[in-house]
Parts: C-alpha cells; sequence; structure tokens
C-alpha cells in the first residue's frame, strides 16, 4: 500500500502536527506501506500573513497532481488545511478518488485570537475542506464531540504517542536554575496564549523552550524569563528531565503532543481545564487543571514523577499508527484501491515487522 500525505506543515517546522506526520511515515513499514509527504517544498512561497516561520506553497493543481501521479498512491491523506491541503483535494474530487483527512488545530478559535473573524465563519469552511472526506481523523473525544456539534460527519479516532526511548526521567540537570523550574515548550505565538503564564507570581524560574512570532515581544515584556530557543532531540529531552513542572496555558491545542512528552520525563503538569489537557490527564492525577493557573502550578509541585510516567506509558506511537493506517486500509479497500488479501494479517497486532517496499523511504517527495 503506497500512502501519500499531503501537508502544509513541515520542516523546517518544529511542532506536533510535523512530527506526529514524521512519525506515521516512519512506522509505514511496519504496517505494510510505503508513504511520503507532499510538501510546500519545491514551490515558490510566501509567508503565511502574521506568521513567517510558515512558509504557504504558491502551487497549480495541474503541478500538484503531477506529483502526485509520479507517486502513484493507493490512499491520499490530507492533514492540513493549506494551500497543499486545498489543491490535494481539489485533485481528489476532479479525480473522484476517495481520501481522508485529520483535523489537527482549533482553526476557527487560532483565527479569531489573531484577527476579528467570527468562529462561525470558520467552521463553515472546515465544513466544506472536510466535508467530502471519508473519513476526518480526530486526537480525542472532546475534538469529536465539538465538530459533531458543529455539524462535522465521518469522524474517527486518532491518537498521538511520545517516544518513550528519548523522553525519560535523568539523574543530572542541565539547567543551572533557581528551583523550581517552571517549563512551558512550544510555539512562542500569539495563540498560545502564553503571557498567561509568564505573568504568573512564581517561586524559582520560568523557562520557555521553542521561537515565534511573538518571541520578541514577550523577551521585552517578561526579562526575568529564560527564553531558550528552539531545541530538539536529547537537547529538549534533557531540558524537560530538568525541569519540576510544565506549564500548558494554551486555551486551543486538540491534544498536545509536548503533554505527553512531560509526562514521559516525569513532569507533573499544570494547564487550565479545556480539552487537550482534560482528555490527555483525564482521572491520572498527572495534572492539576485550574481555572487559576498559579495554584495549578503550585499544586503540581506536589504530585510524584511515578504519576505522569504511568500515564506516558500508556501512549505509544505504535498505537498511534496503527489507527491511522487501520483507518487509510480500511478507505481503500473500501475504494477498491487495496484489495482485502493485501491486508497484513498480522495488522491488528501492531503490524507485520517490516513492509514488503522496506525502510528507507523519503519523508516527502522530491520537488
Amino acid at each position: 500500500m503506497r500512502v501519500l500525505i499531503a501537508t502544509d506543515a513541515w520542516r523546517p517546522q518544529i511542532n506536533g502536527v510535523v512530527r506526529s506526520l514524521e512519525r506515521m511515515i516512519e512506522a509505514a513499514p511496519d504496517f505494510g506501506a510505503t508513504a511520503a509527504a507532499l510538501t510546500p517544498d519545491g514551490f515558490r512561497q510566501i509567508a503565511m500573513p502574521s506568521y513567517p516561520d510558515i512558509r504557504l506553497a504558491l502551487a497549480t493543481r495541474r503541478a500538484l497532481a503531477e506529483r502526485i501521479a509520479e507517486f502513484r498512491p493507493d490512499h491520499i491523506h490530507i492533514a492540513t488545511e493549506g494551500p497543499i491541503g486545498w489543491l490535494t483535494r481539489a485533485v481528489c474530487l476532479a479525480q473522484k478518488r476517495p481520501f481522508t483527512t485529520s483535523y489537527h488545530t482549533r482553526f476557527p478559535q487560532y483565527v479569531a485570537a489573531r484577527w476579528p473573524i467570527p468562529e462561525s465563519w470558520s467552521y463553515r469552511l472546515l465544513r466544506r475542506f472536510h466535508g467530502p472526506a471519508a473519513a476526518v481523523m480526530v486526537s480525542t473525544a472532546t475534538v469529536e464531540e465539538e465538530l459533531r456539534q458543529h455539524g462535522f460527519e465521518k469522524l474517527v479516532r486518532w491518537g498521538r504517542g511520545v517516544d518513550l526511548d528519548l523522553f525519560h526521567p535523568r539523574p543530572q540537570s542541565v539547567l543551572d536554575l533557581p528551583r523550581p523550574i517552571f517549563l512551558s515548550v512550544g510555539r512562542v505565538a500569539v495563540e498560545k496564549n502564553l503571557d498567561a503564564f509568564l505573568s504568573l507570581r512564581l517561586p524559582g524560574s520560568k523557562v520557555v523552550v521553542g521561537d515565534g512570532p511573538a518571541r520578541a515581544d514577550l523577551q521585552r515584556a517578561f526579562p526575568e524569563v529564560h527564553f531558550l530557543g528552539t531545541k530538539e532531540g536529547e537537547e529538549l529531552a534533557a531540558i524537560y528531565a530538568s525541569s519540576d513542572v510544565f506549564v500548558f496555558p494554551s486555551l486551543t491545542d486538540t491534544f498536545g503532543i509536548v503533554l505527553l512528552e512531560a509526562a514521559a520525563s516525569g513532569l507533573p503538569v499544570a494547564a487550565f481545564p479545556v480539552q487537550g489537557p482534560r482528555d490527555v490527564f483525564a482521572g491520572s492525577g498527572a495534572a492539576v487543571l485550574d481555572e487559576d493557573l498559579r495554584s495549578g502550578a503550585m499544586q503540581a509541585l506536589r504530585i510524584q514523577p511515578e504519576i505522569p510516567l504511568e500515564l506516558a506509558a500508556r501512549h505509544s506511537w505504535t498505537s498511534s499508527a496503527a489507527q491511522f493506517y487501520g483507518h487509510i486500509r480500511r478507505v481503500a479497500q473500501q475504494a477498491g484501491y487495496l484489495s482485502r488479501e493485501a491486508v497484513s494479517p498480522g495488522l491488528t497486532a501492531f503490524g507485520n515487522g517490516h513492509g514488503a517496499e522496506g525502510r528507507g523511504l523519503p519523508r516527502r517527495l522530491p520537488a
């Protein structure tokens, strides 16, 4: 099975969407699949208004159709609602090709945080985008219910995971700062509501990992906060493990992979009681969800590391990929692109080892 993932979000962006898609592509051979990403790379690009770090593709439907034809996919998954997503959707509809989509960001709330555009307008546009999809993948039950209330259909669950080999407690700290250390990781942008964290009166130190359009303004407004910029891999994992509490002030994230990364590092979490944190931590005792974020952060200091570690152990990228490719196989079979005999009998047991087409596949289509 050949799966093409169309996405406007890709490197050099560092966010949960990119990490999730990279993980799905890496896992493809374990589910008898070849996967690649169709990204803005190779097309002329412009900066996204109010967010210059995100580049939007200036592509044509014909050029995109040629890229798709070169890959010869059995299935197309459209991950984002940007130019690549809309053009790929148009190609699929013109070719009467079934496709799936995913909903990663509370786009109406994201837009409303930046411009005076009613959420109802954004939901109308999103219903149009996702409406023709054979299945719309969402991360949690709360997101699913919210979208159903706004008229979305064919919703299926696709959970997220965490790399437990990378994110784990470590004996030594890489942060030589007064304790306790309160950490936040993610895009430094207005929709992340970071000032709700940075303005808190907390003992010890506040640390922010990440970059974005709001960083310069926030650094000027909060000079006592330690802004470390973008970190990845072992360096990021060591920072998690060197902190005491993870503070997640976002009100718009549908999941927040950073929540699982913090938990896997043994960090308790303080967050607002909104979807995302509610779904991830429901009944676990690994987080304090409070409208008073300062109170939540102080209470979280009392949570023992074993509790978030137990939560993180239940979320693997293997189970996430099993859901993702399970939905795709079902749609491809129903459309006649994939015979039932082609389905690996080990799929329900998390794949059959290595796909027939092998590893070492490109993460994205060549330009």
